[in-house]
């Protein structure tokens, strides 16, 4: 919102170029205090007299508060509470709990989400390592599609698909420190998670972060962080009340309340953050200007004619506090094992296939070593990972289970490629002693059953897995290798 419009100012060592005196107008007894504010009540900021409000000109929209007019009234001794009272008369101030909001990231607009951390990251229910990114497109169905590689171009590690569209910080709450930020490869960082939506066709981006965290980047990048050293920290309290109500009062899209543009309130991520602009949010937490209950859409401007008073009733409002969800913490982070022989439970956040793979052997086993990571069946029905020696397979319907190279061409005609040398003609999985699938004829140790093409798409498979194998039977996906109850 700020304007376009550079603002001088010096101390009074130098040269000073003033805009036009405020008129000051004169207050009612103001009756505000932070430490009285309640979650339900709210206090009434002063009224002007009916006919002094008039429109203002100037750089900016010139509606609502001046914020060269908020630093001259905070030099002459205006508390943030009287600056907001003269700008906004007739608004109350009220109280909220802590929230969190999503911004668009225009400059993202038709990209894919690219983004890693220092300390590492959480997505699609996995624990990244520090510097591994993740790259997420969005899906029609509102989940995302994630592939994770060594560094912003390094090698795929893994990918799969996601309910949850958003790549969250090692740690939750607000106030995390730098190596948490998640940082957009090749651009800049942003406190709490990155995410991904489809609108209409078009990929978008969305930070969805603490409120008070979001104005951490915003205030610096509307209001001079300086002032501050200027005698003027309570302009900045000001800003930090009417930048935290107007953007609550926003709700411009379906996937995001508001912006991170001058189309909405500048918000350029951590790269601005100031110590002294950060502690003025801090001093105002929870703090917002209401109408008639409800949050004030408390626009403002640099009007270098030092502004106006508003008529408020020409802005838009938001929700009330009561109604505001407070922030939910993000999804538990898998627990890192820190020993090799931690047992599954422990391990839960390892992939299905990891732990059919561990559950056979691991390298030892008949499988032999990984030789890729882990790719997406068609039509999302599952996963698949390449081994030396053969595949494993993971559906919805049937769990993990071991399949040979003929069987993944049929699943996946374009894999061929990517199979090794041992792919040739069609080779038979030996299963590791003691795994002997039961629905494998004891005449044909070395045969495998293989998911049919209903099971590979999720559907109910009534009868045989494989009715052409000898000894198959009715009994679902007991018996079939690689599959167990509960895992």
């Amino acid at each position: 919102m700020r304007a376009d419009t550079k603002i001088t100012r010096s101390t009074g060592r130098g040269a000073r170029r003033r805009a036009v005196p405020m008129i000051r107008t004169v207050p009612l007894p103001v009756l505000v205090s932070g430490t009285v504010l309640a979650m339900t009540g709210a206090i009434g900021l002063w009224q002007i007299l009916p006919g002094q409000i008039t429109p203002t000109v100037g750089a900016g929209h010139g509606r609502g508060m001046s914020q060269v007019g908020a630093f001259d009234n905070a030099r002459a001794g205006w508390t943030a509470e009287e600056i907001l009272g003269h700008y906004y008369p007739g608004a109350d101030l009220g109280q909220i709990g802590p929230t969190t909001i999503g911004v668009r990231l225009q400059a993202q607009d038709d990209a894919t989400l690219d983004t890693f951390a220092a300390a590492g990251a959480q997505v699609a229910g996995r624990t990244i390592g520090p510097g591994d990114a993740a790259h997420l497109t969005p899906l029609p169905d509102g989940g995302a599609n994630v592939v994770v590689t060594a560094g912003c171009d390094g090698e795929v590690l893994w990918q799969a698909a996601t309910d949850d569209p958003f790549v969250y910080p090692v740690g939750a709450g607000a106030g995390r420190p730098a190596d948490e930020h998640l940082t957009l490869c090749g651009g800049t960082a942003y406190r709490g998670a990155l995410g991904v939506a489809l609108e209409g066709e078009s990929f978008r981006t969305v930070n969805q972060v603490d409120l008070d965290d979001y104005l951490a980047g915003v205030l610096p990048a509307e209001m001079q962080a300086n002032w501050a050293d200027q005698g003027a920290f309570e302009a900045l309290r000001a800003q930090a009340i009417a930048a935290r109500s107007y953007a609550l009062a926003e709700s411009r899209y379906a996937y995001a309340q508001t912006c991170d543009t001058t189309d909405c309130q500048a918000y350029p991520g951590t790269v601005k953050e100031d110590s002294r602009s950060t502690e003025a949010v801090a001093a105002t937490t929870g703090t917002v200007l209401l109408r008639d209950g409800q949050i004030l859409r408390s626009e403002y401007s640099a009007a270098p004619d030092g502004g106006r008073p508003a008529d408020i009733q020409t802005f838009e409002v938001g929700p009330a506090p009561s109604e505001l969800v407070e922030s939910a913490p993000a999804p538990a982070v898998p627990a890192t094992p820190a020993q090799p022989d931690l047992t599954i439970e422990a391990l839960a956040g390892e992939s299905v296939i990891d732990t059919e793979y561990r559950r056979i052997g691991g390298a030892n086993s008949s499988v032999g070593e990984p030789i890729g990571p882990e790719m997406l069946l068609p039509q999302r029905a599952g996963t698949y990972r390449l081994y030396t020696n053969g595949v494993i397979v993971a559906t919805k319907t049937l769990g993990a289970q071991v399949v040979d190279f003929s069987t993944l061409l049929q699943l996946v005609p374009d894999v061929g490629d990517q199979l090794p040398t041992t792919a040739s003609g069609r080779p038979r999985l030996k299963m590791p002693e003691g795994n002997v699938p039961q629905a494998v004829s004891p005449g044909n140790p070395q045969g495998v059953q293989f998911p049919s093409d209903a099971e590979v798409r999720g559907e109910p498979v009534h009868g045989p897995v494989n009715p052409a194998a000898p000894g198959a039977h009715n009994g679902g996906s007991h018996g079939v290798p690689g599959v167990h109850d509960g895992e």
